[in-house]
């Protein structure tokens, strides 16, 4: 894997999937496999209990510098100041939310959440590190 770093100027088009958080392994960051009482990492091996899972941030962008579209996807913290909460507090909202509504999909995002992600980061420019 080639290791140089970079930076790129470019702007947001397009946000790729309505899922900012998934359920993350705190020694690994691999996504975790949940169901109704555990989690399992299937990368590292840690096991608990699914009320115990922590979640990072994950989003998917299409974006665009002067020559060239890409797929990136942005994850970890340092999206909190987007978002205005850690991903473990927004989590927990969406699923608060979800339940309140009757919403059976616990992980879906309302369509409220997707509109303010989209007008928060379409059409603006960025520096990413990649």
């Amino acid at each position: 894997m080639n290791s140089v770093r970079g930076l790129l100027a470019a702007s947001v088009i397009s946000v790729q999937n309505s899922c900012f958080t998934y359920p993350a392994c705190q020694k690994c960051f691999s996504r975790l496999i949940l169901d109704s009482r555990r989690f399992n990492c299937l990368k590292c091996g840690c096991t608990g209990e699914a009320k115990d899972a922590s979640y990072r941030y994950r989003l998917s962008l299409r974006i665009a510098d002067t020559n060239d579209l890409f797929y990136i996807t942005v994850f970890g913290s340092c999206l909190d100041p987007f978002f205005g909460v850690t991903a473990e507090n927004l989590q927990r909202c969406i699923q608060d939310f979800n339940q309140l509504s009757g919403e059976t999909d616990t992980e879906a995002s309302p369509g409220a959440l997707v509109q303010a992600v989209e007008a928060c980061f379409i059409g603006k420019r960025f520096i990413f590190g990649v």
